[in-house]
């Protein structure tokens, strides 16, 4: 698996739909990560931050794809449910960590190993960004090729 991953902050959902060709880096400022299924990620952190559950979430259309090529190919842009991106700036380093365990374990659990000390890093990377937000009208993103 080789996926080039890149969390970013966004004003809309247009404005980050408008980088899906290219990818962020020279409009925003974005952490870049590789080899994990972002939209997994999005889903699995929801549901231990929140408690909401995997049917909930696809009900309700989360994570919202806001670029999708719709073939498979080439990269997509996803939208961070509001209720996650608080969820993330609202965690201080405890919750952080006890999420990435949780990760993962849920991650072991499907077959994949994954570090602790990297999902620890990346969680504290995302939850970083979604601070960064404050009480603006603007996004979490996260563009995925």
């Amino acid at each position: 698996m080789s996926i080039v991953i890149k969390f970013f902050v966004a004003p809309d959902n247009e404005a980050a739909a408008a980088v899906a060709r290219g990818g962020p880096d020279r409009v925003f400022d974005s952490l870049t990560f590789g080899n994990f299924d972002a939209e997994e990620a999005l889903i699995e952190w929801e549901i231990i931050f929140t408690g909401r559950s995997f049917e909930e979430l696809v009900a309700a259309d989360e994570p919202e794809f806001v670029a999708d090529p719709g073939d498979g190919e080439g990269p997509v842009v996803l939208a961070a449910s509001r209720v996650l991106q608080e969820a993330l700036a609202a965690a201080d380093e405890h919750r952080l960590v006890e999420v990435s365990r949780l990760w993962v374990a849920e991650r072991a659990a499907d077959g994949e190993a994954f570090d602790q000390e990297i999902a620890a890093w990346i969680l504290s990377g995302v939850a970083g960004l979604a601070r960064a937000i404050g009480e603006g009208e603007a996004g979490l993103y996260c563009w995925m090729a």
